[in-house]
């Protein structure tokens, strides 16, 4: 052996500095490139890395040194992005891991925002140190202006002359061009208007401040009756949060829009300045300037929906995840989480409170306080004189509505129908509720019983005659409704079945004619401005019965609305899944809730078939506790959730023999596991949408069991052919 040769197995391995880059592709891991030596990186760094022949846009999840001989690839080169925080990036690949989502998958959302180009540089004209000799009266009045920097349309304009005036001045030497600052974030003001709390908001405030001079994780269920001044508390905790931290960010999660029109002129009240909105009617350029606002720490005070979860925060001391019951905390397209569990796990792991509140918590959250993994602060009356409205039951078995002068329907008893006009001779406003949007959700044929439904979809089509179509709420599908069946082409045969809010409000304007009634829902309201102006005219009495889904069950504060009329209290309890009789509760509860806010008593009217029902008997009473220990018994016994975990796995394909094909496989292949049962495979209740056959399984596992563990070397060991996809959902809310 020559020598040359021996000195090459002698030479130690040079140590190189690497990088875990997880690659915005749907890949199972991060991959390992060199970092060349005149490149600059950390963690979060945003970077183009080669993959096969292409370059691929990446984030730098962990920057190591290693002498390992291994054929690694350098990065290309560094994206001029803003780098993302360490702990926003460590929490965003912990909740890949939990929901089954490759990574790449969960952070590609995550950086969406980035999608859109930076905003381009603007320039604006100040005046220079030269001396202007001789200006002519317009360059005179220039000059004048320009004492601040001004665009030269705004110095055009604040000096009554051309943008050729301004221009010529520079050419001059006169003016100096400058870069102009992008807009700043306003910084709240904890101390800006401290409210004045009850001595009932003055305790539970107290026992929030214990909590928050422990310093560290501590997750709080703040538990009050609905118009108990729960807002006004957790904003005390708020205000804590950014006196005692300069740098720090606190997040306030919401469910809807409609309630964040209705927080923000609190926050604003309170803290002196609007907040950070993020929420899908924020604009693409606006969630960019927002997504680099946090991620620098100058964005301290964000409220949002579901996704402003997965902002990179730099210093996150606080989140308040408000009606934290609320169903629309689960993302149920796309990547499937639940915000409201992700959310304690982020305060769980970089060691904050997260505050929950509610005044009908979740199952989950309940148990969590009474088994004391929560602190529960609770408070039990309503703010100032107001009391809980009156609730009662009207049996439709003995009161049937009568039929309308044209013959319709209707479908409001004649003792709601006796209340309404009380209510409106008291000069008092009303809430018809009825959670369902549309004219009736359901249009058939007389001649042949043909249901009209979406192409190529299981889904009902939704009349909405203030439109003249047929819509569905499950794909987006919407047509003019026709004048003939198209099945049998009979003319005119085309009949609406059940109500909806539209035609509630039809029967409204026949039976009360004097009265201005209108509709809220995300039809009539479907931006922030429109259902902020919809609330005004409520509050201005400009409205006197209000015909409502869930956009106004929860948050609004109706001072003059004395009268709740649910027209169907059944409806969430039909073709119910696990939480229907919780969720109903939830939603009746809130809505009851409307009635009654101020000095005047309020009442709630309950239609019900089913009036001996344990959702109803509990509402009747305001029996919250005994209606949480029958479903807490429910649950115990099935070992649901929150006494065992759940997991499902939907499988679509547009070839519905290979999906069965493939269900069957994937049957066999179930790991047989203790303490795991697997249900399935099922058509979906929903077998077909948009052309895609869908089957289900349902995976139930004890709590000290790994549910992800098990799904993932379940799903891993048969590789699913490319015609069918598979989701898999971690803790399904959603069971069609």
């Amino acid at each position: 052996m020559d020598s040359h040769t021996d000195s090459l197995i002698d030479a130690p391995a040079v140590a190189t500095r690497r990088a875990k880059v997880v690659v915005l592709a749907p890949m199972e891991t991060a991959l390992d490139y060199l970092i060349p030596d005149d490149l600059d990186l950390g963690v979060g760094d945003h970077v183009w890395a080669p993959l096969g022949h292409a370059k691929i846009r990446g984030l730098v999840a962990e920057i190591y040194v290693s002498a390992e001989d291994a054929r690694l690839k350098p990065i290309a080169s560094r994206i001029d992005d803003p780098r993302v925080p360490e702990a926003s990036v460590r929490f965003w690949l912990w909740a890949a891991g939990w929901t089954l989502t490759a990574p790449g998958t969960f952070l590609k959302g995550c950086l969406q925002a980035l999608k859109t180009p930076k905003a381009q540089a603007r320039y604006g004209y100040v005046r220079s140190a030269v001396e202007a000799i001789k200006p002519t009266p317009k360059q005179a009045r220039v000059l004048e202006s320009a004492v601040l920097p001004l665009t030269a349309a705004e110095l055009a304009q604040a000096a009554g002359v051309t943008p050729g005036v301004v221009q010529t001045l520079e050419k001059r030497g006169y003016l100096d061009k400058v870069e102009l600052s992008n807009e700043s974030f306003a910084t709240p003001d904890p101390d800006h208007r401290t409210p004045s709390l009850n001595p009932d908001q003055t305790a539970a405030d107290r026992l929030l401040r214990n909590e928050w001079d422990r310093q560290g994780f501590a997750p709080v269920l703040l538990d009050g009756v609905t118009g108990s001044g729960k807002t006004e508390v957790y904003l005390e905790t708020v205000a804590r949060a950014l006196r005692d931290d300069p740098t720090a960010q606190v997040l306030v999660l919401l469910p809807e829009i409609a309630l964040t029109t209705a927080v923000m002129g609190r926050l604003e009240h309170r803290f002196g300045v609007p907040p950070v909105q993020w929420h899908s009617a924020v604009s693409a350029s606006q969630r960019r300037r927002i997504w680099e606002g946090v991620a620098a720490g100058e964005a301290r005070l964000i409220v949002g929906a579901r996704s402003a979860l997965f902002l990179p925060y730099k210093n996150l001391r606080l989140i308040v995840i408000d009606e934290e019951h609320d169903g629309s905390y689960k993302q149920e397209e796309g990547v499937r989480y639940q915000a409201r569990d992700l959310a304690v796990m982020r305060a769980h792991r970089d060691g904050f409170m997260v505050v929950l509140a509610s005044a009908t918590p979740s199952l989950e959250t309940l148990t969590n306080a009474q088994k004391e993994r929560y602190v529960w602060v609770r408070l039990e009356s309503r703010h100032g004189t107001a009391q809980l409205p009156d609730i009662s039951l009207i049996d439709m078995k003995t009161h049937q509505p009568d039929a309308g002068p044209t013959g319709d329907k209707w479908w409001l008893s004649d003792p709601l129908v006796a209340e309404i006009s009380e209510t409106l001779q008291r000069r008092e406003q009303v809430l018809l509720f009825l959670n369902r949007r549309g004219y009736a959700p359901l249009v058939l044929c007389r001649a042949c019983g043909e249901r009209m439904t979406s192409p190529k979809t299981d889904s009902w089509l939704v009349e909405h005659r203030a439109s003249g179509r047929l819509v569905c709420h499950l794909t987006g599908f919407s047509m003019k409704k026709p004048d003939r069946c198209p099945h049998c082409g009979a003319l005119d045969s085309l009949t609406s079945i059940g109500p909806g809010v539209e035609r509630i409000l039809e029967e409204v304007k026949e039976r009360f004619p004097q009265a201005r009634a209108e509709i809220f829902s995300s039809d009539t309201t479907p931006d922030a401005d429109s259902s902020a102006a919809l609330i005004k005219r409520v509050e201005d009495h400009e409205i006197d019965i209000l015909v409502a889904t869930q956009a106004a069950a929860k948050g609004h504060n109706f001072l003059n609305l004395t009268l709740v009329g649910i027209v169907d209290a059944d409806l969430g309890l039909k073709g119910g899944d696990l939480r229907a009789a919780e969720r109903t509760f939830q939603l009746l509860a809130q809505a009851t809730g409307r009635a009654g806010r101020a000095t005047k008593p309020g009442r709630a009217v309950l239609q019900t078939y089913t009036p001996e029902h344990p959702v109803m008997q509990a509402l009747q009473a305001q029996d919250r506790e005994a209606f949480y220990a029958y479903e807490q018994m429910s649950r115990d016994i099935a070992q649901f959730p929150p006494y065992g975990r759940l997991g499902a796995v939907i499988l679509s394909a547009k070839d519905n023999a290979l999906l069965n094909r493939f269900a069957r496989e994937l049957a066999l292949a179930i790991p047989n596991t203790e303490g795991i049962d697997v249900y399935g495979p099922a058509d979906a209740p929903l077998s077909l949408v948009r052309g895609m056959w869908r089957k289900r399984f349902l995976v139930r596992a004890d709590r000290n069991r790994d549910l992800q563990g098990f799904m993932s070397a379940w799903l891993k060991s048969l590789k699913a052919p490319h015609a069918v996809r598979v989701v898999t959902d971690i803790e399904p809310y959603s069971f069609l």
